[in-house]
């Protein structure tokens, strides 16, 4: 009797009964499998059911057109025309500037170049990295004249 009323008359003969243990044990199961399978690192999904990853392009991307441009002598300003505003520039090495491009595809690393323009002065002294211009490419002539998009590694 709560209050006065019973509450078997207004629940029913069991309705008592049915609210206290018997609801907690099933909760208390659920409780402790989610808690379990929480820990697990592998929980089967389905296999078309898989998060959409993005291309991620970063960087500069420095062709070997664009470094036939290049030649050496020219001023940092030229050299910034051809290939554009350095990803990298050393604070305690200004003579360097780096060029640093990546390409992922589906999150796994499909490209990477680096390419380094080293000065002497203010003038341009050499070109290292990936990516060299080839002697027929700052002629013109050949198949290097119409450059072809650079080849993925794998």
């Amino acid at each position: 009797m709560i209050l006065g009323y019973d509450i078997s008359k207004v629940c029913g003969p069991h309705a008592a009964g049915r609210r206290g243990p018997i609801r907690l044990i099933p909760m208390k199961k659920i409780l402790i499998i989610t808690l379990l399978l929480a820990g697990c690192g592998k929980v089967p999904m389905l296999p078309t059911l898989q998060p959409h990853k993005i291309d991620i392009q970063q960087g500069n991307y420095v062709t070997q057109d664009m470094l036939a441009k290049l030649k050496p002598g020219m001023t940092r300003s030229q050299v910034r025309f051809a290939l554009g505003t350095p990803l990298i520039v050393d604070p305690f090495r200004t003579d360097r500037w780096d060029y640093v491009y990546m390409l992922r595809k589906q999150g796994n690393l499909v490209e990477q170049r680096n390419v380094t323009v080293v000065f002497k002065g203010e003038l341009l002294d050499r070109i290292e990295g990936d990516v060299v211009a080839g002697a027929s490419a700052a002629a013109g002539s050949g198949p290097a004249a119409n450059p072809q998009p650079p080849q993925e590694k794998k």
